[in-house]
């Protein structure tokens, strides 16, 4: 069992390493040739379709939730940025409906 954190930003690497928080690989990316497996874990900020597509592979998922206020949007924020802003690793299941018209 693999945890892979998964961020093209540097401040969420160093956060992660600075707070302690062990991964064994980094992947700015998840594509489709990526080999993670049943019973992994994977950690980030991604979309919600593609924490539901982990959950069907049984993946595990640790999102890394932050409130981002306005002026800092689009801005890299460093690791320390990130724990003033109160960072922290949540666990996620979502479960992808079958759809229905609204």
């Amino acid at each position: 069992m693999t945890v892979y954190l998964v961020s093209r930003h540097q401040g969420a690497v160093e956060w992660m390493n600075h707070m302690g928080h062990h991964y064994d690989a980094h992947l700015t990316h998840l594509g489709s040739d990526d080999k993670l497996s049943t019973g992994d874990t994977v950690v980030g900020s991604l979309p919600i379709n593609l924490v539901a597509d982990l959950g069907e592979r049984g993946i595990r998922y640790l999102h890394l939730s932050l409130c981002i206020p306005e002026h800092l949007r689009g801005v890299e924020l460093s690791a320390e940025q990130l724990s003033q802003l109160d960072a922290k690793l949540e666990p996620y299941s979502v479960k992808r409906l079958s759809i229905q018209k609204i």
